[in-house]
Protein backbone atom coordinates (compact mmCIF):
# COMPACT_ATOMS: atom_id res chain seq x y z
CA UNK A 1 0.00 0.00 0.00
CA UNK A 2 1.00 3.66 -0.38
CA UNK A 3 3.19 5.62 2.02
CA UNK A 4 1.18 7.82 4.39
CA UNK A 5 3.06 11.13 4.24
CA UNK A 6 4.21 12.75 1.00
CA UNK A 7 3.54 15.91 -1.00
CA UNK A 8 0.43 14.40 -2.55
CA UNK A 9 -1.23 13.33 0.72
CA UNK A 10 -3.92 16.05 0.67
CA UNK A 11 -4.72 15.31 -2.97
CA UNK A 12 -5.12 11.59 -2.26
CA UNK A 13 -7.42 12.40 0.66
CA UNK A 14 -9.55 14.58 -1.62
CA UNK A 15 -9.75 11.78 -4.21
CA UNK A 16 -10.90 9.25 -1.62
CA UNK A 17 -13.42 11.74 -0.20
CA UNK A 18 -15.12 12.35 -3.57
CA UNK A 19 -14.67 8.88 -5.17
CA UNK A 20 -13.96 6.36 -2.38
CA UNK A 21 -13.31 3.35 -4.63
CA UNK A 22 -11.78 4.77 -7.81
CA UNK A 23 -10.00 7.51 -5.86
CA UNK A 24 -8.76 4.79 -3.54
CA UNK A 25 -6.70 3.37 -6.40
CA UNK A 26 -4.07 5.88 -5.25
CA UNK A 27 -3.61 3.80 -2.10
CA UNK A 28 -2.25 0.92 -4.20
CA UNK A 29 0.46 3.15 -5.70
CA UNK A 30 3.82 4.00 -4.17
CA UNK A 31 4.52 7.71 -3.53
CA UNK A 32 7.88 9.44 -3.11
CA UNK A 33 9.07 13.04 -2.78
CA UNK A 34 12.13 13.93 -4.85
CA UNK A 35 14.25 17.04 -5.16
CA UNK A 36 14.85 18.95 -8.38
CA UNK A 37 18.12 17.16 -9.15
CA UNK A 38 16.46 13.72 -9.14
CA UNK A 39 13.88 14.67 -11.76
CA UNK A 40 14.42 13.37 -15.30
CA UNK A 41 15.11 15.90 -18.04
CA UNK A 42 12.18 16.03 -20.42
CA UNK A 43 12.20 16.77 -24.15
CA UNK A 44 11.30 20.41 -23.54
CA UNK A 45 11.97 23.14 -20.97
CA UNK A 46 9.11 22.12 -18.67
CA UNK A 47 9.34 19.59 -15.87
CA UNK A 48 6.10 17.95 -14.73
CA UNK A 49 5.02 18.27 -11.07
CA UNK A 50 4.62 14.45 -11.00
CA UNK A 51 6.37 11.70 -12.94
CA UNK A 52 5.83 7.96 -12.78
CA UNK A 53 7.86 4.94 -13.79
CA UNK A 54 4.76 2.73 -13.72
CA UNK A 55 5.08 1.87 -10.02
CA UNK A 56 5.78 5.05 -8.05
CA UNK A 57 4.56 8.66 -8.22
CA UNK A 58 7.52 11.03 -7.86
CA UNK A 59 6.56 14.49 -6.55
CA UNK A 60 8.68 17.49 -7.55
CA UNK A 61 9.09 20.46 -5.17
CA UNK A 62 6.93 22.63 -7.49
CA UNK A 63 3.97 20.31 -6.82
CA UNK A 64 3.37 22.10 -3.50
CA UNK A 65 2.88 25.45 -5.27
CA UNK A 66 -0.24 24.19 -7.06
CA UNK A 67 -3.79 24.68 -5.82
CA UNK A 68 -5.42 21.66 -4.17
CA UNK A 69 -7.80 20.97 -7.12
CA UNK A 70 -4.81 21.14 -9.51
CA UNK A 71 -2.79 18.84 -7.24
CA UNK A 72 -5.72 16.42 -7.20
CA UNK A 73 -5.91 16.46 -10.98
CA UNK A 74 -2.18 15.73 -11.29
CA UNK A 75 -2.33 12.84 -8.83
CA UNK A 76 -5.46 11.34 -10.40
CA UNK A 77 -3.84 11.62 -13.83
CA UNK A 78 -0.65 9.85 -12.69
CA UNK A 79 -2.58 7.16 -10.76
CA UNK A 80 -4.49 6.24 -13.93
CA UNK A 81 -1.18 6.00 -15.81
CA UNK A 82 -0.11 3.39 -13.25
CA UNK A 83 -3.46 1.59 -13.12
CA UNK A 84 -3.66 1.38 -16.92
CA UNK A 85 -0.05 0.10 -17.03
CA UNK A 86 1.03 2.75 -19.54
CA UNK A 87 4.77 2.63 -18.70
CA UNK A 88 4.84 -1.16 -18.97
CA UNK A 89 2.84 -1.09 -22.20
CA UNK A 90 5.34 1.35 -23.71
CA UNK A 91 8.18 -1.05 -22.89
CA UNK A 92 6.22 -3.92 -24.47
CA UNK A 93 5.55 -1.82 -27.57
CA UNK A 94 9.24 -0.95 -27.82
CA UNK A 95 10.18 -4.63 -27.57
CA UNK A 96 7.71 -5.60 -30.30
CA UNK A 97 8.51 -2.80 -32.75
CA UNK A 98 12.14 -2.11 -31.90
CA UNK A 99 11.52 1.65 -32.17
CA UNK A 100 8.77 3.36 -30.21
CA UNK A 101 8.63 7.12 -29.65
CA UNK A 102 8.04 7.92 -25.98
CA UNK A 103 6.90 11.50 -26.67
CA UNK A 104 4.13 10.35 -29.02
CA UNK A 105 3.16 7.45 -26.76
CA UNK A 106 3.02 9.73 -23.70
CA UNK A 107 0.78 12.14 -25.61
CA UNK A 108 -1.62 9.30 -26.51
CA UNK A 109 -1.68 8.04 -22.91
CA UNK A 110 -2.24 11.58 -21.57
CA UNK A 111 -5.12 12.15 -23.98
CA UNK A 112 -6.92 8.98 -22.85
CA UNK A 113 -6.44 9.80 -19.15
CA UNK A 114 -7.41 13.47 -19.48
CA UNK A 115 -10.68 12.62 -21.22
CA UNK A 116 -11.42 9.91 -18.63
CA UNK A 117 -11.09 12.53 -15.86
CA UNK A 118 -12.52 15.51 -17.75
CA UNK A 119 -16.05 15.19 -16.34
CA UNK A 120 -15.03 15.74 -12.70
CA UNK A 121 -15.64 19.16 -11.12
CA UNK A 122 -13.64 18.47 -7.94
CA UNK A 123 -10.28 18.28 -9.69
CA UNK A 124 -8.50 20.55 -12.15
CA UNK A 125 -6.46 19.49 -15.17
CA UNK A 126 -3.82 21.85 -16.64
CA UNK A 127 -5.26 24.34 -19.18
CA UNK A 128 -3.06 22.90 -21.96
CA UNK A 129 -4.03 19.28 -21.23
CA UNK A 130 -4.75 17.47 -24.51
CA UNK A 131 -8.00 15.50 -24.59
CA UNK A 132 -8.63 12.37 -26.63
CA UNK A 133 -11.33 13.99 -28.76
CA UNK A 134 -8.96 16.91 -29.50
CA UNK A 135 -6.12 14.58 -30.51
CA UNK A 136 -8.41 12.59 -32.80
CA UNK A 137 -9.76 15.74 -34.43
CA UNK A 138 -6.54 17.72 -34.83
CA UNK A 139 -4.27 14.86 -35.93
CA UNK A 140 -6.50 12.18 -37.47
CA UNK A 141 -9.45 14.30 -38.61
CA UNK A 142 -11.88 12.09 -36.63
CA UNK A 143 -14.72 13.75 -34.77
CA UNK A 144 -15.99 11.69 -31.83
CA UNK A 145 -17.74 12.48 -28.58
CA UNK A 146 -15.63 11.82 -25.45
CA UNK A 147 -17.62 8.77 -24.30
CA UNK A 148 -17.56 7.18 -27.76
CA UNK A 149 -13.84 7.86 -28.13
CA UNK A 150 -13.03 6.27 -24.77
CA UNK A 151 -14.94 3.13 -25.75
CA UNK A 152 -13.22 2.88 -29.14
CA UNK A 153 -9.56 3.80 -28.65
CA UNK A 154 -6.82 2.23 -26.55
CA UNK A 155 -3.37 3.77 -26.31
CA UNK A 156 -1.70 1.25 -28.66
CA UNK A 157 -4.30 1.71 -31.40
CA UNK A 158 -4.06 5.48 -31.03
CA UNK A 159 -0.26 5.42 -31.15
CA UNK A 160 -0.15 3.27 -34.29
CA UNK A 161 -2.67 5.57 -36.00
CA UNK A 162 -0.54 8.64 -35.22
CA UNK A 163 2.98 7.26 -35.68
CA UNK A 164 3.68 7.71 -39.41
CA UNK A 165 7.41 8.31 -39.07
CA UNK A 166 9.48 7.27 -42.07
CA UNK A 167 12.54 5.03 -42.38
CA UNK A 168 15.44 5.62 -40.01
CA UNK A 169 18.15 8.05 -41.11
CA UNK A 170 21.83 7.47 -40.48
CA UNK A 171 23.55 10.21 -38.47
CA UNK A 172 26.53 9.91 -40.85
CA UNK A 173 24.31 10.61 -43.87
CA UNK A 174 22.19 13.26 -42.21
CA UNK A 175 23.77 15.45 -39.46
CA UNK A 176 20.30 16.63 -38.46
CA UNK A 177 19.44 13.03 -37.52
CA UNK A 178 21.84 13.17 -34.58
CA UNK A 179 20.04 16.20 -33.15
CA UNK A 180 16.69 14.49 -33.72
CA UNK A 181 17.93 11.42 -31.86
CA UNK A 182 18.89 13.40 -28.77
CA UNK A 183 15.64 15.35 -28.88
CA UNK A 184 13.18 12.55 -29.63
CA UNK A 185 15.05 9.30 -29.11
CA UNK A 186 14.57 8.34 -32.77
CA UNK A 187 16.25 9.00 -36.12
CA UNK A 188 13.04 8.44 -38.08
CA UNK A 189 11.66 11.66 -39.62
CA UNK A 190 8.13 12.67 -38.73
CA UNK A 191 5.28 12.20 -41.13
CA UNK A 192 2.37 14.65 -41.24
CA UNK A 193 0.45 13.01 -38.38
CA UNK A 194 3.50 12.60 -36.13
CA UNK A 195 4.47 16.24 -36.74
CA UNK A 196 0.99 17.49 -35.77
CA UNK A 197 0.97 15.32 -32.66
CA UNK A 198 4.42 16.55 -31.65
CA UNK A 199 3.20 20.14 -31.80
CA UNK A 200 0.45 19.24 -29.32
CA UNK A 201 2.96 17.39 -27.12
CA UNK A 202 5.23 20.46 -26.97
CA UNK A 203 2.73 22.22 -24.74
CA UNK A 204 2.92 19.72 -21.91
CA UNK A 205 5.69 18.05 -19.94
CA UNK A 206 6.30 14.32 -20.33
CA UNK A 207 5.33 12.49 -17.13
CA UNK A 208 5.97 8.86 -18.16
CA UNK A 209 9.56 7.89 -17.33
CA UNK A 210 9.96 4.13 -17.96
CA UNK A 211 13.19 2.62 -16.70
CA UNK A 212 15.00 -0.70 -16.80
CA UNK A 213 13.00 -1.78 -13.74
CA UNK A 214 9.59 -0.86 -15.17
CA UNK A 215 8.92 -4.37 -16.47
CA UNK A 216 9.34 -7.41 -14.28
CA UNK A 217 9.35 -11.13 -15.17
CA UNK A 218 6.52 -12.16 -17.55
CA UNK A 219 4.51 -14.05 -14.96
CA UNK A 220 4.78 -11.22 -12.44
CA UNK A 221 3.70 -8.72 -15.12
CA UNK A 222 0.69 -10.87 -16.04
CA UNK A 223 -0.36 -11.08 -12.39
CA UNK A 224 0.03 -7.32 -11.86
CA UNK A 225 -2.01 -6.61 -15.00
CA UNK A 226 -4.77 -8.94 -13.81
CA UNK A 227 -4.85 -7.24 -10.40
CA UNK A 228 -5.07 -3.71 -11.85
CA UNK A 229 -7.72 -4.81 -14.35
CA UNK A 230 -9.90 -6.15 -11.52
CA UNK A 231 -9.27 -3.10 -9.30
CA UNK A 232 -10.37 -0.71 -12.05
CA UNK A 233 -13.56 -2.63 -12.80
CA UNK A 234 -14.51 -2.97 -9.11
CA UNK A 235 -13.69 0.68 -8.35
CA UNK A 236 -15.75 1.98 -11.28
CA UNK A 237 -18.72 -0.23 -10.36
CA UNK A 238 -18.63 0.69 -6.66
CA UNK A 239 -18.45 4.47 -7.24
CA UNK A 240 -21.16 4.55 -9.91
CA UNK A 241 -21.86 8.13 -10.98
CA UNK A 242 -19.05 9.36 -8.69
CA UNK A 243 -16.36 7.26 -10.40
CA UNK A 244 -13.16 8.95 -11.56
CA UNK A 245 -13.61 7.15 -14.88
CA UNK A 246 -16.08 8.72 -17.27
CA UNK A 247 -16.72 5.22 -18.67
CA UNK A 248 -15.03 1.84 -18.61
CA UNK A 249 -12.22 2.42 -21.07
CA UNK A 250 -11.19 0.49 -24.12
CA UNK A 251 -7.75 1.19 -22.67
CA UNK A 252 -8.18 -1.14 -19.68
CA UNK A 253 -5.01 -3.24 -19.31
CA UNK A 254 -5.41 -6.47 -21.24
CA UNK A 255 -5.07 -9.73 -19.39
CA UNK A 256 -2.22 -11.76 -20.86
CA UNK A 257 -1.39 -15.37 -20.14
CA UNK A 258 2.39 -15.96 -19.99
CA UNK A 259 3.57 -18.34 -22.68
CA UNK A 260 4.99 -20.66 -20.02
CA UNK A 261 1.51 -21.15 -18.59
CA UNK A 262 -0.03 -21.63 -22.03
CA UNK A 263 2.61 -24.21 -23.00
CA UNK A 264 2.17 -25.98 -19.67
CA UNK A 265 -1.59 -26.30 -20.02
CA UNK A 266 -1.49 -27.44 -23.66
CA UNK A 267 1.19 -30.07 -23.09
CA UNK A 268 -0.41 -31.27 -19.86
CA UNK A 269 -3.69 -31.84 -21.69
CA UNK A 270 -1.96 -33.83 -24.43
CA UNK A 271 0.28 -35.88 -22.14
CA UNK A 272 -2.21 -36.79 -19.41
CA UNK A 273 -2.97 -40.49 -18.93
CA UNK A 274 -6.45 -40.96 -20.39
CA UNK A 275 -8.44 -43.97 -19.14
CA UNK A 276 -10.22 -46.12 -21.72
CA UNK A 277 -12.68 -49.06 -21.40
CA UNK A 278 -11.00 -52.44 -20.83
CA UNK A 279 -13.17 -55.47 -21.68
CA UNK A 280 -10.60 -57.82 -20.15
CA UNK A 281 -11.52 -56.78 -16.59
CA UNK A 282 -14.82 -55.88 -14.89
CA UNK A 283 -15.52 -52.51 -13.27
CA UNK A 284 -15.10 -52.27 -9.51
CA UNK A 285 -18.79 -51.50 -9.04
CA UNK A 286 -19.68 -54.71 -10.90
CA UNK A 287 -17.36 -56.72 -8.64
CA UNK A 288 -18.70 -55.05 -5.49
CA UNK A 289 -22.23 -56.13 -6.41
CA UNK A 290 -20.96 -59.59 -7.41
CA UNK A 291 -22.54 -59.09 -10.80
CA UNK A 292 -26.10 -59.10 -9.42
CA UNK A 293 -28.83 -56.72 -8.27
CA UNK A 294 -30.31 -56.84 -4.75
CA UNK A 295 -33.10 -59.05 -6.06
CA UNK A 296 -30.55 -61.55 -7.35
CA UNK A 297 -30.81 -60.77 -11.04
CA UNK A 298 -27.61 -60.77 -13.05
CA UNK A 299 -26.17 -57.41 -14.05
CA UNK A 300 -24.86 -56.82 -17.59
CA UNK A 301 -21.09 -56.91 -17.89
CA UNK A 302 -19.49 -53.55 -17.06
CA UNK A 303 -15.96 -53.07 -18.40
CA UNK A 304 -13.21 -51.61 -16.26
CA UNK A 305 -10.74 -48.94 -17.32
CA UNK A 306 -7.10 -48.96 -18.28
CA UNK A 307 -4.65 -46.26 -19.29
CA UNK A 308 -4.72 -45.73 -23.04
CA UNK A 309 -1.17 -44.34 -23.02
CA UNK A 310 1.07 -46.17 -20.54
CA UNK A 311 4.03 -43.90 -21.47
CA UNK A 312 3.11 -40.46 -22.89
CA UNK A 313 5.63 -39.09 -25.36
CA UNK A 314 6.61 -35.54 -26.32
CA UNK A 315 8.48 -34.62 -29.50
CA UNK A 316 10.40 -31.34 -29.70
CA UNK A 317 11.61 -30.18 -33.12
CA UNK A 318 14.35 -27.54 -33.01
CA UNK A 319 14.92 -25.49 -36.16
CA UNK A 320 18.62 -24.63 -35.84
CA UNK A 321 18.50 -22.28 -38.83
CA UNK A 322 16.51 -19.80 -36.72
CA UNK A 323 17.80 -17.59 -33.93
CA UNK A 324 16.87 -17.96 -30.25
CA UNK A 325 18.78 -16.07 -27.56
CA UNK A 326 20.22 -17.92 -24.59
CA UNK A 327 17.81 -16.48 -22.01
CA UNK A 328 14.74 -17.48 -24.04
CA UNK A 329 16.17 -20.94 -24.69
CA UNK A 330 16.84 -21.43 -20.98
CA UNK A 331 13.22 -20.58 -20.12
CA UNK A 332 11.87 -22.82 -22.89
CA UNK A 333 14.12 -25.72 -21.85
CA UNK A 334 13.13 -25.29 -18.22
CA UNK A 335 9.42 -25.54 -19.05
CA UNK A 336 9.85 -28.58 -21.32
CA UNK A 337 11.98 -30.35 -18.72
CA UNK A 338 9.53 -29.62 -15.91
CA UNK A 339 6.53 -30.79 -17.95
CA UNK A 340 8.19 -34.01 -19.13
CA UNK A 341 9.35 -34.77 -15.58
CA UNK A 342 5.91 -34.09 -14.07
CA UNK A 343 4.15 -36.38 -16.56
CA UNK A 344 7.00 -38.92 -16.78
CA UNK A 345 6.86 -38.43 -20.53
CA UNK A 346 9.37 -39.80 -22.98
CA UNK A 347 11.13 -37.05 -24.92
CA UNK A 348 12.36 -37.10 -28.51
CA UNK A 349 14.44 -34.22 -29.88
CA UNK A 350 14.55 -33.76 -33.65
CA UNK A 351 17.21 -31.23 -34.66
CA UNK A 352 17.57 -29.91 -38.19
CA UNK A 353 16.90 -27.27 -40.82
CA UNK A 354 16.18 -28.33 -44.42
CA UNK A 355 16.93 -31.91 -43.30
CA UNK A 356 17.16 -33.94 -40.10
CA UNK A 357 20.62 -33.51 -38.61
CA UNK A 358 20.24 -35.33 -35.30
CA UNK A 359 17.67 -37.28 -33.26
CA UNK A 360 18.06 -37.60 -29.49
CA UNK A 361 16.09 -39.58 -26.94
CA UNK A 362 16.06 -37.96 -23.50
CA UNK A 363 14.83 -39.04 -20.11
CA UNK A 364 12.05 -36.98 -18.48
CA UNK A 365 13.38 -33.69 -17.12
CA UNK A 366 16.73 -33.81 -18.94
CA UNK A 367 16.13 -32.68 -22.52
CA UNK A 368 19.55 -31.16 -23.21
CA UNK A 369 17.89 -28.27 -25.08
CA UNK A 370 20.31 -25.73 -23.61
CA UNK A 371 23.22 -27.43 -25.40
CA UNK A 372 21.83 -26.90 -28.91
CA UNK A 373 23.75 -24.44 -31.09
CA UNK A 374 21.77 -22.31 -33.55
CA UNK A 375 23.37 -21.59 -36.92
CA UNK A 376 20.92 -18.94 -38.17
CA UNK A 377 20.33 -17.59 -41.65
CA UNK A 378 19.77 -20.86 -43.52
CA UNK A 379 16.65 -22.26 -45.10
CA UNK A 380 14.23 -24.62 -43.37
CA UNK A 381 11.96 -27.39 -44.63
CA UNK A 382 9.69 -28.67 -41.86
CA UNK A 383 8.45 -31.65 -43.87
CA UNK A 384 11.30 -34.10 -43.08
CA UNK A 385 11.45 -32.88 -39.49
CA UNK A 386 7.73 -33.50 -38.91
CA UNK A 387 7.90 -36.89 -40.62
CA UNK A 388 10.82 -37.94 -38.41
CA UNK A 389 9.01 -36.80 -35.27
CA UNK A 390 5.88 -38.72 -36.28
CA UNK A 391 7.89 -41.95 -36.63
CA UNK A 392 8.29 -41.95 -32.84
CA UNK A 393 4.49 -41.78 -32.31
CA UNK A 394 4.39 -38.75 -29.98
CA UNK A 395 1.23 -37.48 -28.32
CA UNK A 396 2.14 -33.89 -29.21
CA UNK A 397 4.95 -32.08 -31.06
CA UNK A 398 6.41 -28.66 -30.22
CA UNK A 399 8.39 -26.93 -32.99
CA UNK A 400 10.84 -24.24 -31.83
CA UNK A 401 11.33 -22.11 -34.94
CA UNK A 402 10.95 -18.76 -36.71
CA UNK A 403 8.42 -20.36 -39.13
CA UNK A 404 10.46 -19.37 -42.18
CA UNK A 405 9.95 -22.44 -44.38
CA UNK A 406 7.37 -24.83 -45.89
CA UNK A 407 5.56 -27.72 -44.22
CA UNK A 408 4.16 -30.02 -46.91
CA UNK A 409 3.01 -32.76 -44.55
CA UNK A 410 0.71 -32.62 -41.56
CA UNK A 411 0.87 -35.21 -38.76
CA UNK A 412 -2.23 -36.56 -37.09
CA UNK A 413 -1.18 -35.55 -33.59
CA UNK A 414 -1.36 -31.90 -32.32
CA UNK A 415 1.45 -29.48 -33.22
CA UNK A 416 2.49 -26.29 -31.39
CA UNK A 417 4.69 -23.79 -33.24
CA UNK A 418 6.74 -21.87 -30.64
CA UNK A 419 8.20 -18.69 -32.16
CA UNK A 420 10.23 -15.79 -30.68
CA UNK A 421 8.53 -12.41 -30.22
CA UNK A 422 10.02 -11.02 -33.45
CA UNK A 423 7.98 -13.54 -35.48
CA UNK A 424 4.65 -13.15 -33.68
CA UNK A 425 2.92 -12.26 -36.97
CA UNK A 426 4.01 -15.47 -38.72
CA UNK A 427 1.16 -17.71 -39.89
CA UNK A 428 1.54 -21.41 -39.02
CA UNK A 429 0.57 -23.92 -41.75
CA UNK A 430 -1.56 -25.79 -39.17
CA UNK A 431 -1.65 -26.33 -35.42
CA UNK A 432 -1.38 -23.59 -32.80
CA UNK A 433 1.00 -20.62 -32.57
CA UNK A 434 2.69 -19.83 -29.26
CA UNK A 435 4.69 -16.60 -29.01
CA UNK A 436 7.69 -16.83 -26.64
CA UNK A 437 8.08 -13.35 -25.13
Amino acid sequence: MAELHHRGTRAVQRMVEHAPSSGGLALWVRHADVDERALPAGPGPKRPPITTDGHTLHYAPDFETLSLPHQTGCVAHAVLHVALRHAQRFEQLKQRSGDADLTLFNLCADAVVNTALGHLAWLELPPQAVRLEQLLGDVLGIRQAPEAALLAWDVERLYHAIDDRGAARSPKQDPQAKQDESRRGSTRPDGSRSAKARILAAGQARDLVPSADTQGPPQAEAEATREWHERLIRAHANDGDHSMLRALLADLPRLHTPWEQALRSQLAHALVHEPSPSWSRPARSWLANQGRTRSGRRLPWEPGTASSRPVPKLAVIVDVSGSVDDALMARFAGEVDAISRRHEAGLVLVIGDERVREVRHAVPGRSGLREIVFEGGGGTDFTPLLEEAARHRPDITVVLTDLQGPARWRPRHPVIWAVPEAFRDAVPPFGRLLVLQ
